[in-house]
């Protein structure tokens, strides 16, 4: 039956039988015999199909949300019994919004994995939005965003101050300016992340603070990852708001330059989200963890 859930768990995630069947390795008529049979055992669709698509039933979407609270509570047994046997066992679902899993966490995955050998850590990459809502969800337990949206039903715990810089192409001639006016960054070409990015959020609040607005701007284009982005800048006049974590590399090879905008800062936090109300003992040994490696107390 374990096995069974874990097969429906997988189906009812993907919604395609043959990336379940991938990701379990068994064959596609395996995942279908287990569907199946489950639903005979209950003696209701778990999903409604519709030529190659599929969609949970009711039945599936109840069987879902108890699967998931049955493999919570089996991780938090793996974990807790391992203490007795001296090794720390388990597993850990992250998540975290693009800049940070491409430039902050790494660091900090390889000193916990060098602590804690027998932990397998699974880090799901996202925008902030879409980490926010794998947390709600139950797919991870310990998320990592740019952005503070104040979800009622998420605890913000900041760790990690940053600051969002005006970039641009080193050869672009708007680097030979000492300082950029704020009427200056309307006449300017931008490319920027896509809608639900926690960088995006905070680039409006900022730009709200000094009477500005994005749609003010020109921007030229919207890019889903910040790689893409500085590519992008690589190979045109555009600039962006990016973190410095995010260009340290290019500003150091002279790829990039920061352009010093008057009477504009943009500073944020980076901010580990749990649950709220909700805490397991693998967690927080993470969350200590980051907390250590960054010399916090979290």
């Amino acid at each position: 039956m374990d096995f069974r859930l874990k097969v429906f768990y997988t189906v009812a995630l993907r919604l395609n039988f043959t990336k379940a069947a991938t990701e379990l390795y068994i064959s596609q008529p395996a995942v279908s015999k287990h569907i199946q049979e489950l639903e005979e055992t209950y003696k209701t669709k778990l999903f409604e199909r519709n030529g190659s698509k599929i969609a949970l039933t009711p039945a599936g979407e109840i069987l879902l949300k108890h699967t998931k609270n049955i493999f919570e509570i089996y991780r938090e047994i793996d974990f807790d019994m391992s203490f007795f046997s001296k090794e720390r066992q388990g597993l850990l679902r992250l998540g975290a919004s693009t800049t940070i899993s491409q430039y902050v966490i790494s660091p900090v995955l390889a000193g916990f994995h060098q602590k804690q050998q027998n932990i397998k850590v699974n880090l799901l990459n996202g925008n902030t939005e879409q980490i926010e809502n794998a947390l709600i969800n139950k797919e991870i337990e310990i998320g990592i965003v740019e952005g503070q949206s104040k979800n009622q039903s998420i605890k913000y715990i900041p760790f990690l101050k940053d600051e969002l810089v005006l970039v641009c192409n080193s050869k672009n001639p708007l680097v030979q300016q000492s300082k950029i006016s704020l009427d200056d960054l309307k006449a300017m070409k931008y490319v920027t992340r896509e809608r639900g990015s926690g960088t995006l959020e905070v680039i409006e609040f900022a730009l709200k603070q000094v009477g500005l607005k994005i749609a003010d701007l020109q921007i030229e284009m919207q890019l889903g990852s910040t790689e893409s982005i500085k590519s992008y800048l690589l190979n045109s006049d555009c600039l962006a708001f990016m973190s410095i974590h995010a260009v340290s590399k290019e500003l150091t090879n002279n790829e990039l330059m920061v352009l010093d905008v008057e009477n504009l800062e943009i500073e944020r936090y980076f901010y580990i989200i749990t649950l709220l109300g909700k805490s397991d003992a693998l967690s927080e040994l993470f969350i200590q963890n980051i907390g250590n490696h960054y010399n916090l107390k979290l």
